[in-house]
């Protein structure tokens, strides 16, 4: 019998969740994943995993939430949640980069944890990931290399409390802070995914005509960040003099690329401005490409509220399922639009609690999100919400 059980907690007692989602569970656990504050010790937790059970970890932004709250308020949430599925498999793998040779890693992570199913030749339901910030979009091209386009990839980067780089991902027995952590699933119940944001677009836009990985250097001839500024009426001119970081006040105007459309509506992978460089550019969490067009984006708080709730009703339409008829999901929030509604956080887990059924969740908030839009393709981009729902 497929069953879920989830537990969150901001008392830095992650051994004993993991303790309470077991009891449960309706049978022995097929795969646990775990989100935590890099505040919060996961050693106990480490110590007390079965090697027999699938187990990915990755740090999340001051905490997280689950169907019984959003556990951020010191900083050292932590959550986790278990699947038992007899008639299902699961298998997970943690490796870290060595050098700047992700695809070799990637290729590794994939290949072992497919070993781990006992499912030779067949293609898997899903894949869960949480990579470091910075390689994602390497890490979902080496997948499509290694098994084509038609995985669905979800999941989302690590991340820290400071955006320091002390963000990591673990196993049950160490941890790296440049590294891949990879979850194969072939559940034996329906899944649904969905993957947006909360953001509108505007009718301010233009074409990026120099860039460099995650810097776009000109916007139709004009540097980049002067040219984002004047779109947004002044957000980053305190910026502009001498370069720094602008993440706050970029997190409600996001730029935006129309990557996919269905039944008339356009889907937007969003790149949120990260800072401005010395010689003008403008740094973001996610790559760009010199000819991409771009578009800004607007949101408000109401918007990244009430988001998520619709993000999570979207899954369940894609698979036809009711709340009634779920046994849990795996929510990706948005760091920067967590820290930027931290107050009403309640809200946004009461919105997902109410449209799952007070089913098990464990939702972390992310560096960076990894989801395919319902055309079939699979991105990252930034601000984003991935939502995968079980069938019970």
């Amino acid at each position: 019998m497929f069953s879920v059980a989830s537990r969150g907690s901001s008392d830095d007692t992650i051994d004993r969740l993991l303790k309470e989602a077991l009891a449960e569970l309706d049978g022995p656990p097929s795969f646990i994943l775990c989100g935590a504050s890099v505040s919060v010790d996961v050693s106990a937790l480490q110590s007390s995993l079965d090697g027999s059970v699938p187990f990915h970890g990755a740090t999340s932004c001051l905490g997280v939430m689950t169907q019984e709250a959003a556990f951020i308020g010191n900083a050292k949430g932590a959550g986790v949640i278990a699947i038992s599925d007899p008639d299902g498999a699961y298998g997970s793998a943690i490796v870290p980069v060595e050098g700047d040779d992700v695809e070799a890693a990637a290729e590794q992570a994939l290949f072992q944890a497919l070993g781990q199913t006992q499912r030779p030749g067949e293609t898997p339901e899903m894949i869960w990931l949480s990579a470091t910030p910075g390689i994602e979009e390497r890490v979902i091209a080496s997948i499509h290399a290694a098994m084509g386009v038609g995985v669905p990839i979800c999941g989302g980067s690590s991340a820290d409390n400071t955006v320091s780089g002390q963000w990591r991902v673990f196993d049950r027995e160490t941890s790296w802070n440049t590294g891949i952590a990879l979850t194969v699933m072939f559940p034996s119940v329906p899944l649904g995914y969905a993957f947006h944001s909360g953001y509108r677009p505007t009718a301010t836009k233009g074409r990026v005509t120099s860039s460099e990985g995650r810097q776009i250097l000109a916007i139709d001839g004009q540097p980049g960040a002067e040219v984002y500024n004047q779109w947004t009426g002044g957000r980053i001119e305190s910026a502009l003099a001498d370069g720094g970081s602008v993440i706050a006040s970029t997190s409600l105007a996001p730029l935006g690329r129309r990557r996919d459309a269905v039944a008339g509506f356009d889907y937007f992978l969003l790149s949120h401005p990260e800072a401005v460089s010395s010689d003008g550019g403008l740094a973001l969490f996610s790559n760009i490409e010199t000819g991409d067009e771009i578009v800004l984006m607007e949101g408000d708080e109401d918007n990244l509220v009430q988001r998520a709730a619709r993000v999570a009703e979207n899954a369940l339409e894609m698979a036809r399922l009711e709340k009634e008829s779920i046994a849990g999901a795996l929510v990706i929030y948005c760091a920067g639009c967590m820290l930027t509604v931290q107050d009403r956080m309640p809200e946004v887990a009461e919105g997902l609690r109410s449209v799952l059924g007070d089913k098990p969740f464990l939702g972390s908030f992310t560096f960076g999100e990894q989801g395919c839009f319902i055309g079939g393709s699979n991105h990252h981009g930034n601000l984003m919400i991935s939502v995968v729902v079980f069938g019970g």
